[in-house]
């Protein structure tokens, strides 16, 4: 062999050796065989486990948690090997619930469903819940002390309580959720897969993205809220513009004008009436003898509306409501006691560290101030229920700055959200859409914050067959764009 043909042969050799290989992230973990947390239709294969990861992966104390996880395999002996992965919104909600409605879809046909409970989520060992705060709520309400103050007791209460039980509350957040994720995908040998959010969620999928895109191949967000939009400086005016949109339908469909003529400005002027302005309530509990004077406030209305607004079958009953409470008829706190006192844990110590580590640390108290001059008959409600004072109690460190950061990627990602949705704009889809040139967005009208049903599982499964091929609607309510 001559000289040339020698290094002919040696200069892949040389350049492999100089260029950098890129890994894909995640660890491959410890799996734990357990049974399955929530029951589904025996006639599919089924693999229930839990992954055992760090709690802290900045700390080296050796110290791990189990995070279970639903494998759900489709009975197509031709499926594809790209599954979707989904894991719930919140934060704080479990996740393993959904492939019950899994399996009864469009998309096990073709694709293996994974459900994955984030870490101190209700299934997760350990879990980060507790009865704290909402007993500290009740004791408020029935001695009528101030709920702001009662709630930071609570509090105070809580972190004690899992602190007391060993839980490293810096543990958990987005940023960890996210190496929890990739280390799943990285022990059950997945190459490729789809990434199924909601909410919260949508961010977090997106955040997983950001991390390494290299095994991801499409994203389906359903409302989602995108890491880098700090939700405590929108969500009043984002509940604010949903209450607009229906306020635009009432005043151009409704006969009644006496009743429902220039609703939005009564609504309005009513509102900011009665700020600061303590009602009483007779509520008698369930079980009890004798009767409560309850104090409440316009806050407690709101809680009621919010409520119905995130439940799409009531939306329509809103501007009715509104008109009741303006003349002065409050049964409805009614609901938004027996919520209170029936129970209420109040936020799960997960959805406490993700939004004090992700959204608090990183908001302006100043652009709050702004938002409640612009929405005064809103100033001082808390629509999240975490907010600053607590998250100065719960103490937990933010997350990576260049978690926040937005971000542009090619991959395909289908972006759906309700018109009427009151907590996380279609502004978001459009934001989002902006840094993914490939997304394509879907809206409905008159719908709200989660969309679900059957019109969107077969747009979710036509995206899936071909995530670069333009949707069709013929249906006037669903506007695909």
């Amino acid at each position: 062999m001559n000289r040339l043909s020698v290094v002919t042969l040696l200069i892949p050799l040389f350049v492999a050796f100089l260029t950098p290989v890129r890994s894909q992230p995640g660890v491959v973990r410890q799996l734990e065989t357990c049974p399955c947390q929530v029951k589904i239709d025996s006639t599919f294969q089924t693999r229930c486990a839990y992954l055992i990861v760090p709690e802290n992966r900045k700390k080296k104390n050796g110290k791990t948690i189990k995070l279970p996880f639903v494998l759900v395999e489709s009975k197509n002996p031709a499926k594809r090997k790209d599954p979707v992965l989904f894991t719930g919104g919140g934060p704080g909600t479990s996740s393993l619930g959904w492939v019950q409605g899994a399996v009864k879809s469009l998309v096990i046909n073709d694709r293996d469903c994974i459900a994955f409970e984030q870490r101190g989520t209700h299934f997760a060992v350990p879990n980060l819940e507790g009865t704290e705060l909402g007993q500290a709520v009740r004791e408020a309400y029935r001695k009528n002390l101030n709920k702001d103050s009662m709630e930071v007791v609570g509090v105070k209460r809580y972190k004690k309580a899992l602190e007391a039980k060993g839980i490293d509350l810096a543990g958990y957040n987005t940023d960890e959720t996210v190496s929890d994720i990739h280390d799943l995908l990285a022990t059950l040998k997945i190459d490729s897969v789809n990434l199924l959010g909601i909410s919260y969620s949508g961010g977090l999928m997106s955040a997983v993205l950001q991390r390494d895109p290299t095994r991801i191949r499409s994203l389906i967000l359903d409302s989602p809220l995108p890491i880098f939009i700090p939700i405590d400086e929108d969500e009043p005016a984002n509940f604010a513009e949903a209450l607009n949109i229906l306020f635009d339908h009432v005043e151009r469909d409704s006969t009644d004008k006496a009743r429902y003529g220039n609703l939005k400005a009564r609504f309005e002027q009513y509102f900011t009436s009665i700020e600061g302005k303590t009602f009483t309530f007779q509520y008698l509990e369930k079980g009890a003898k004798d009767t409560l004077q309850v104090q409440y406030t316009r806050n407690e209305l709101l809680d009621y509306l919010v409520n119905v607004m995130y439940n799409a079958s009531r939306i329509k009953q809103i501007p009715y409501i509104i008109t009741e409470m303006m003349q002065g008829n409050h049964r409805y706190v009614k609901g938004v006691l027996d919520s209170k006192l029936s129970g209420y844990s109040g936020p799960s110590g997960m959805r406490m560290s993700v939004y004090c580590a992700d959204q608090t640390a990183y908001h302006s108290e100043q652009v709050k101030q702004q938002l409640y001059d612009a929405y005064p008959y809103l100033r001082g409600y808390h629509i999240n229920d975490v907010y600053q004072p607590l998250c100065d109690c719960w103490k937990v460190p933010p997350i990576n700055p260049k978690t926040k950061q937005p971000f542009y990627s090619s991959k395909p990602a289908l972006l759906v959200d309700g018109e009427m949705d009151n907590a996380t704009r279609p502004l978001y889809i459009d934001r989002l859409h902006h840094y993914m040139p490939n997304s394509q967005r879907v809206l409905f009208k008159l719908r709200s914050h989660g969309v679900g049903g059957p019109d969107w599982a077969r747009l979710m499964q036509e995206f899936l067959t071909n995530p670069y091929q333009k949707l069709t609607s013929a249906k006037p309510e669903i506007v695909v764009y």
